[in-house]
């Protein structure tokens, strides 16, 4: 007998085996992180190829053997779920969605965590929506990638423990990860308060704060910083 599954998956690497078949790595929202064997894809008339696209929501069905010892499924059915395919149509969008790929696959391979899966799919999403700005995308990426690292930014309380205020101004010491107060430090209130939102909101949303195009890039390094980019 075979055991048989359908879900949703992002694919994160294709690899070509074979003459025509690919091994394919993807993280779905039930199952986290799978191998599967994608038998004769790369033929020309194949009928499962259109189905396995990189920045796409795929909807797979896999079968695996219930006696078998590998963690390999094999691919019996695919098809486009969602395709965000304006990603593509911008270069500096498109090297992030591969970056961003790459991270995840990464944090993936030490971390079974099914959230992952919701990580790239937002990110997907707010990199097809050509009105938000792509610092505003990368900056809410790391802070959630570091979040589930455990490495969540603290915006709440300094390095002495006290409330990060409204008045005030800190540096950020990377190495301990916790702001620092500082009379001439480089943030204030305004970029916490940035770093809150998008704490609790997707991209598309804190985008639309007048004002947040010119104090993002400060946010970005703040996030790269706890992701340990």
């Amino acid at each position: 007998m075979s055991q048989t599954i359908r879900t949703k998956a992002i694919v994160l690497r294709r690899t070509n085996y074979g003459e025509a078949d690919r091994i394919i790595q993807t993280i779905t929202p039930d199952h986290g992180r799978l191998s599967i064997m994608a038998r004769g894809v790369r033929r020309e008339k194949s009928r499962l190829a259109g189905g396995i696209e990189l920045f796409a929501i795929c909807d797979l069905v896999l079968t695996r053997g219930t006696k078998s010892t590998s963690n390999l499924w094999t691919l019996t059915g695919a098809r486009l779920d969602t395709f965000f395919d304006q990603i593509m149509s911008d270069y500096n969008r498109l090297q992030f969605g591969y970056e961003a790929i790459k991270q995840t696959a990464k944090a993936a391979e030490t971390i079974d965590e099914p959230e992952f899966y919701h990580l790239l799919e937002a990110t997907f999403s707010s990199l097809h929506n050509l009105s938000v700005n792509l610092t505003i995308t990368e900056t809410w990426f790391y802070l959630r990638l570091a979040k589930l690292l455990g490495n969540e930014l603290n915006t709440a309380t300094d390095a002495s423990g006290m409330k990060l205020v409204e008045d005030a101004r800190y540096n950020f010491d990377q190495s301990d990860q916790v702001f620092v107060f500082n009379e001439s430090g480089r943030y204030g209130s305004d970029i916490l308060k940035i770093l809150r939102l998008l704490g609790a909101n997707d991209p598309q949303i804190v985008s639309r704060i007048q004002g947040i195009d010119d104090l993002i890039d400060d946010g970005l390094v703040l996030a790269r910083a706890v992701a340990k980019i």
